[in-house]
């Protein structure tokens, strides 16, 4: 089965210094058919103001993953993790048993525009741990393992039977990537326009694959460079 997300589907929340478009229920947007896709639970799209952000706050066992897309994202957490995250850079944080943590905007006048992903951890109350990881190199061909269980290969080590990829195309570029039946897929397009298998989709668009086999088939069709995660998810 193939689960189509559109875009222009998405919940959507704006509240002056912040404009964020809700892959699955968040916050003041409820819907039972969206609560999330396996073990992942959160994909919110966030666009903040200069100068703007979200005030100390606490989470509790929850992985989150902050994917920067534009702009400086600067974070600080009661576990003693902190620093700006730039353009194409990510970073984790397990908030474990229980985090307080804040987030804003790196800069008083440009706005800053990110992924905010969740996924929920195998177990629960683990001690509260962070991690970054560098931006892709920008010549970078190819799937980049961005986190995983173990952290291999300079990845961020996610608590969770989960992966995250990351393919960047150009216009006529192609990517594969296998599909297990015993597992589930969510394909999230970041930036850009691709083909997978055959369907067109832009930016904010995002494709499910459940009980789904064979390839996964990827081209860039648009005039700038395409992003494309996917993450590779437990039952």
């Amino acid at each position: 089965m193939i689960i189509e997300r559109p875009s222009s589907a998405r919940g959507h929340v704006q509240a002056g210094w912040l404009d964020s478009r809700h892959t699955f229920s968040f916050g003041g947007y409820y819907d039972p058919a969206w609560m999330g896709f396996g073990p992942l639970r959160v994909i919110n799209e966030d666009r903040v103001d200069g100068g703007a952000g979200f005030p100390p706050h606490r989470h509790a066992n929850m992985e989150i993953l902050s994917y920067v897309i534009s702009g400086e994202l600067a974070h600080k957490d009661s576990s003693g993790g902190g620093g700006v995250i730039g353009a194409g850079e990510l970073q984790w944080m397990s908030a474990g048993h229980g985090v307080e943590h804040s987030e804003y905007n790196g800069s008083a006048t440009a706005s800053v525009h990110f992924l905010q992903i969740w996924i929920q951890p195998s177990r629960l109350n683990h001690e509260p741990a962070y991690a970054q990881r560098a931006a892709i190199a920008a010549d970078a061909r190819g799937w980049t393992l961005l986190a995983s269980p173990d952290g291999r290969d300079g990845s961020l080590p996610v608590r969770q039977d989960a992966i995250v990829r990351d393919v960047r195309l150009d216009r006529g570029e192609t990517a594969e990537h296998p599909l297990d039946p015993s597992r589930l897929y969510w394909m999230q397009v970041v930036v850009g326009s691709i083909s997978a298998n055959g369907r067109q989709l832009q930016a904010g668009d995002a494709l499910g694959f459940q009980d789904e086999s064979g390839p996964l088939r990827l081209e860039g069709i648009g005039e700038g460079r395409a992003d494309v995660l996917l993450f590779d998810l437990t039952h």
